[in-house]
């Protein structure tokens, strides 16, 4: 059975450069290893990725030996649930694709909050 998004639809597809997601296939899928629920699909701001830094995941700089280039403002990314929620409690969460967040992220994250941060592109 394919995952499916926040609409009870099929999941789509997040990025694939730079690849991202738990299992580094381009989409926000889960189970029960991914204790972290990588579900939500964000295009990264500066704001978000500066906080997400502070609070000791700095997803901005390089990483080669774990083929990561880094993210820049405006890729697209699976972050977890609970940091795009803590970002949002501070006025810093980026944008989402919605179609690419897991039905998972709802489990955390409510469907009301996830749509007023829904990307030009969900829509």
């Amino acid at each position: 059975m394919s995952p499916l998004n926040v609409f009870g639809r099929p999941l789509k597809s997040c990025c694939f450069k730079p690849m991202t997601g738990f299992f580094r296939d381009g989409f926000c899928r889960t189970d029960e290893q991914d204790h972290g629920s990588h579900t939500v699909c964000a295009l990264v701001t500066e704001e978000f990725l500066s906080m997400s830094k502070y609070l000791g995941n700095d997803l901005s700089t390089p990483r080669p030996e774990f083929n990561f280039p880094g993210l820049v403002p405006g890729d697209k990314w699976c972050v977890c649930a609970r940091r795009w929620l803590e970002a949002h409690e501070n006025d810093c969460a980026p944008p989402l694709v919605l179609e690419a967040c897991h039905k998972r992220a709802l489990d955390i994250v409510p469907l009301e909050i996830m749509q007023k941060y829904a990307a030009k592109e969900s829509l």
